[in-house]
């Protein structure tokens, strides 16, 4: 069994658990949740950004502690601050050390659109992000079905939501485009087995249709690989790990985006 198996295990005991907590009615009822959504593309695409999808991020299965001293606050406005397109918070607390309420807080001090990045499994997580505070959720094409990556995103687009569609190879990319995806992002890292190679995106990227957004996740150390994605027709740029290894990860990203200039 992979890691990944074993996330997706151990999400759909997390969701059966919220949902005896709290209904789809009690979900509906929260203020956050009539909240107007940001615009995923408008942001991305704002040529005073930088592209860059600024990622909070405790730990990894991978990397084990990343940082677990840091404050989302803080982070999340350093990373606003530092030219930021959108931000990036992890709500899964097994595997990763996110909490729900890290979004929470994360859009109590920023006017940027914030991706809820956890594994979405079923459509009750993608109500619960929209009552986090998200603007953005995240679907896996690695975990879900072609009817399940229409379905989240036809459900998604019915609250306000922006749909950012994870692919890791061409495969996966081809069975799973639809209409209400609003972005594709190519992951750099296997999530099999955590290894990383930048050459997933510059492989994937011609097969983009260019009607979607296109993201490169993960293995981004160096702003000239920024600038090498920017020219194979990349958007946007998710990077969290780059910056949380630093103590302060928003001091880190202001001095990635100097040499970016």
């Amino acid at each position: 069994m992979t890691i990944l198996d074993n996330i997706v295990l151990k999400k759909k005991k997390e969701v059966a658990a919220a949902k005896m907590v709290t209904s789809y009615t009690q979900l509906e009822e929260r203020e956050m949740f009539l909240r107007d959504t940001l615009s995923f593309r408008d942001f991305l695409l704002n040529p005073a950004r930088t592209g860059i999808i600024a990622e909070f991020k405790r730990r990894s299965p991978s990397k084990g502690v990343i940082n677990d001293e840091a404050k989302v606050a803080d982070v999340t406005m350093g990373y606003n601050s530092a030219g930021a397109s959108a931000l990036s918070v992890l709500t899964d607390r097994h595997f990763f050390g996110g909490r729900k309420m890290d979004l929470l807080e994360a859009r109590k001090v920023n006017h940027i659109p914030i991706l809820r990045k956890d594994f979405m499994i079923d459509e009750y997580q993608i109500v619960e992000a929209k009552t986090l505070g998200a603007d953005v959720i995240l679907l896996i094409a690695a975990i879900l079905t072609p009817e399940q990556i229409k379905h989240f995103a036809t459900t998604a687009k019915s609250v306000g939501l922006n749909v950012l569609l994870e692919v890791h190879n061409q495969e996966e990319l081809e069975r799973s485009l639809d209409d209400n995806v609003d972005a594709v992002g190519v992951n750099n890292r296997n999530l099999a087995d955590f290894t990383t190679s930048v050459e997933t995106s510059f492989r994937l990227v011609e097969h983009i249709p260019d009607q979607f957004l296109k993201v490169s996740e993960s293995a981004i150390s160096n702003p000239e690989t920024i600038k090498e994605l920017k020219a194979a027709g990349f958007n946007g740029f998710l990077i969290g790990e780059n910056f949380m290894k630093h103590r302060y990860p928003g001091y880190a990203m202001e001095e990635f985006v100097r040499q970016l200039q």
